[in-house]
């Protein structure tokens, strides 16, 4: 008895087990199919850097550290090469190197920095310069000083060295003669010799050669002379060069090659003029050891005049002292800047060198700040001194705006016929301002205005009065202050604007418009556009509010409530309404109840009339449209019909749409969710069984049509749409008996990523059917001609399902095997 006893507790024993290594095998099968966790990223290294140690900068791919970006690897040094990364096999590092490379850097950081600091000093010596009166005739490259070689001979050019000059002797007698001006000064006249020209000008050579040349030719004199029958004239014919040399504050000094044409403003242009240290007022023009001219810029900047301006010689010096004194002027100048001074003038010159004031200068005091021999210094400046205040250097003399207040405005608004500003000087009462504003308006409410006013401490006051009382007499004028402002209301502002609102059957449509006195019900149809051919003219519904409503009351009228009739041409006659309305009444104008809009469906694919049809009867289903359209074609595969209808949502079924969608969206539990963007008119998709329908019309699965419906029947279909999570996507020929996994199969199997027991099948007709589950199997739905089918990808919330599915199973099956086992060796034991 105790041996089958333990037989049949051994042959249990065999099965249990048995059983847990079924159960483990399917769950590694299950297990096998879950993707595992990706792994941690690693670090993403900076493009270009790959193949290098960590810390090594970027571009130094296969070069010791220390070696400079650029330079090949040393020949000595050991090196693995695989393909594009090089790595450094020395063990040993370059210190040496390291310290080199460190100290290249903090060299080309330090140049950077230097370089960083000249810039911005060239920056702000650059802004000082801009700032000088006078720089802008040198900054200008639109500007040039450059003397025009075919302009007449001056008369009073001097003659010097290496001059060609050309004498034409006409009139009486004629002749051409070229002379060359020799390094000594002489030219050399055939028949008369040497003679001294150097030195002189035109007009002085002139007569020389007319003196020489007299007894050659009869009645020789100057042009157009009295008495005289033949003439000389003489011209340069090449103008030689001559060496300046020009030095002091300028931008660059030196020696130049100029025309001998060119005069002192010519040579200043070519150094860029004065630098922020030379002076624009007192430039000398030196010639032999000896000042012959002072030239003042500033002249030929504000008036254009080059009366100053000399022609240079050769070996002429030009001498830019530094200057003596300059002033700087801010704020509302026209030309505000640096302006050099000359000892004598006063700050009247200055301002005429700034164009004078703006428009928006406060002219009566200025502020000067000066320098003194320790400190600073303020000092005003009244427009009485102006003529007689000598600035001094440094100083910086600044001009303000003007106040924003006004000093004699008023200001009257609301309905009065001109309202806006006022002088008080004109208008010193209230009663005088609103004279000279025309007067009042109808609309104005006299029984109380207010006067705004700025006391002298800028604290503001208002002041209420009863105008009606002031222009009866009753009460004194006002007298008015600087800055007052009277404010008149209007009556219309001092109650809720009025108005009538209609709504419903009217060509306008929702309308709202300004309630009038002794308005009817017809005058607001009218302003509507009149009736829509739906409207009912009877019982149009005009509702008013109530002033008496007893709040106390549960059942208290809130509202009154009038029926009228309306003409339906809405003619002004006997049959008129005359129902005069009230403010805030509110029409509604109902559609007739026997009317019926035209509705209209439509039929498209394998019928023999296919197209759009009016509905006849509100009842009217789809075999009846069917029927209509000449039935169905041989073709026609009647379970892939669809019924298309039109859906409008409100903005409330909207809105809940919406936010149920980004509820889900939102819950991580749920996994992956993309949805289609959700609008206010969407069009449904309906499955129907049109072979049901059209075998029992009428019945339960005939529908009945709505306006918009589409009606779509489609050729009979062959093939089968394989879409989602399968090797290789594809449409495939149906053939009748495959199952699901037969069509997966032919688009290659599933990927590791589908996520199988969610795959699904969407029908032609629209219908959809799904996987279901029993136990550890999938039962897949069947395929028909036209299907597409669908295998979803696996997310982040599935696998993890997944693992902890299995990790479940594996260890309630060690649980229960460690349990069972335990069992047996207790019971095994109690028995012997």
């Amino acid at each position: 008895m105790k041996k089958t006893q333990s037989f049949v507790s051994f042959l249990a024993l065999k099965h249990f087990v048995s059983g847990v290594v079924l159960a483990t095998f399917l769950v590694s099968n299950v297990w096998a199919q879950v993707p595992s966790a990706p792994s941690a990223p690693a670090p993403s290294q900076p493009a270009g850097n790959q193949g290098r140690p960590s810390g090594q900068p970027a571009g130094n791919q296969g070069r010791p550290s220390g070696q400079p970006a650029g330079t090949a690897p040393s020949s000595t040094t050991p090196q693995a090469t695989n393909g594009n990364q090089t790595t450094n096999t020395t063990d040993t590092p370059d210190v040496n190197a390291d310290k080199i490379e460190k100290v290249k850097e903090t060299g080309l950081k330090t140049t950077i920095k230097g370089d960083s600091v000249e810039q911005a000093q060239k920056a702000k010596l650059q802004a000082l310069r801009n700032k000088i009166f006078g720089t802008q005739i040198f900054n200008n490259p639109n500007l040039t000083f450059t003397p025009s070689s075919n302009i007449a001979t001056p008369r009073d050019y001097t003659i010097g060295p290496k001059d060609n000059l050309t004498v034409y002797i006409y009139g009486y007698s004629q002749n051409t003669i070229e002379l060359a001006v020799t390094s000594e000064g002489f030219v050399s006249i055939p028949r008369v010799g040497l003679v001294q020209l150097s030195g002189r000008t035109i007009d002085q050579a002139q007569k020389e050669l007319i003196q020489r040349l007299s007894p050659y030719y009869y009645n020789l004199g100057m042009p157009n002379a009295p008495g005289a029958s033949t003439y000389l004239q003489i011209a340069l014919a090449q103008i030689r060069t001559i060496r300046v040399t020009v030095l002091g504050e300028v931008i660059t000094p030196g020696t130049y090659n100029i025309s001998s044409l060119s005069t002192a403003l010519d040579a200043l242009y070519s150094t860029g003029g004065p630098n922020e240290l030379g002076s624009f007022r007192e430039i000398k023009v030196v010639r032999k050891n000896k000042p012959v001219a002072t030239i003042d810029l500033y002249e030929q900047v504000l008036t254009g005049s080059l009366s100053t301006d000399v022609r240079l010689q050769d070996n002429d010096v030009i001498f830019v002292a530094p200057y003596k004194k300059r002033i700087e002027l801010k704020g509302t100048f026209k030309r505000p800047g640096l302006y050099e001074l000359l000892p004598t003038d006063t700050f009247r010159k200055a301002l005429e060198f700034a164009g004078g004031f703006n428009e928006v200068a406060y002219t009566a005091r200025l502020l000067i700040y000066g320098i003194t021999a320790r400190e600073r210094r303020v000092t005003d400046l009244s427009s009485k001194e102006f003529d007689t205040y000598i600035p001094s250097n440094g100083d910086e003399i600044l001009a303000d705006e003007v106040l924003t207040r006004y000093e004699n405005m008023v200001t009257i608004t609301g309905p009065v016929f001109r309202p806006g500003f006022y002088s008080l000087e004109s208008n010193k009462t209230l009663l005088q301002l609103i004279k000279s504003a025309d007067g009042l308006k109808g609309e104005a409410f006299i029984g109380r205005i207010n006067v705004v006013r700025t006391r002298e401490d800028l604290s503001v006051e208002t002041i209420s009065l009863n105008l009606a009382d002031m222009i009866n007499g009753k009460t004194s004028d006002l007298q008015l202050m600087r800055e007052d402002q009277i404010i008149i209301p209007s009556k219309f502002e001092l109650r809720e604007p009025a108005v009538i609102t209609i709504r419903g059957e009217v060509n306008k449509g929702s309308l709202e418009m300004p309630f009038n006195t002794n308005m009817t019900v017809e005058d607001v149809v009218l302003q509507a556009g009149g009736f829509k051919e739906a409207a009912a003219n009877t019982q149009i519904e005009v509702v008013r509010r109530r002033r008496d409503v007893n709040l106390q009351l549960s059942d208290a009228a809130i509202s009154k409530v009038f029926l009228v009739n309306v003409n339906p041409d809405l003619t002004l006659d006997a049959d008129d309404s005359r129902f005069v309305l009230e403010p805030y009444d509110e029409i509604i104008v109902r559609p007739a109840s026997n009317y019926q809009s035209q509705t209209f469906i439509t039929v498209k694919g394998e019928v023999l009339n296919p197209g759009e049809y009016g509905l006849k009867t509100k009842d009217e289903k789809i075999s009846d449209l069917v029927k209509r359209s000449g039935g169905l074609t041989a073709q026609a595969y009647e379970r892939g019909a669809t019924l298309r209808r039109t859906v409008a949502l409100s903005e409330e079924e909207l809105a809940v749409r919406n936010k149920s969608i980004l509820a889900i969206g939102d819950d991580a539990k749920k996994g992956k969710f993309e949805a289609e963007t959700v609008t206010a008119t969407t069009q449904d998709a309906i499955g129907i069984d049109l072979e049901r329908i059209m075998k029992d019309p009428g019945g339960r699965e005939d529908m009945i049509l709505q306006d918009g419906d589409i009606l779509d029947i489609p050729k009979r279909l062959e093939t089968v749409r394989l879409q989602g999570q399968v090797l290789h996507p594809a449409t495939v020929k149906y053939r009748v008996g495959d199952s699901f996994t037969d069509y997966i199969s032919q688009a290659g199997g599933f990927t590791r990523g589908s996520l199988r027991r969610k795959s699904y099948v969407i029908y032609p007709n629209g219908s959809v059917d799904r996987t279901r589950k029993f136990l550890f199997f999938n039962i897949y739905p069947r395929v028909e001609p036209g299907s597409d089918v669908i295998v979803p990808n696996r997310t982040a919330s599935d696998l993890l399902e997944a693992q902890q599915a299995a990790q479940s199973i594996i260890g309630l099956s060690q649980t229960v095997l460690l349990l069972f086992t335990s069992i047996i060796a207790i019971t095994s034991f109690s028995k012997k």
